[in-house]
């Protein structure tokens, strides 16, 4: 059975250390997504990504915000 697409919420960085450290503060928060390859669709960035449901957006980015990690935009893809 083919796998369903379904949108998703993509965070790219412009390094893989802000990449790395963004990891550390979801998970230090409990904050839902994980790390994935850069999607084909996008491409800027340094080829890794954040992954998340589209309504977990706005928490992953304050995250961001407040502990002084860079990310380049977010995206919606479907994926």
């Amino acid at each position: 059975m083919p796998l369903r697409k379904k949108p998703a919420c993509v965070i790219a960085f412009s390094s893989a250390s802000a990449a790395m450290a963004a990891e550390a503060c979801f998970q230090e928060r409990g904050l839902p997504g994980r790390i994935i390859p850069l999607p084909r669709e996008i491409s800027e960035g340094c080829g890794l990504s954040w992954k998340a449901d589209p309504k977990d957006e706005e928490t992953l980015t304050k995250a961001l915000d407040d502990a002084g990690i860079a990310y380049d935009r977010t995206y919606l893809v479907t994926i």
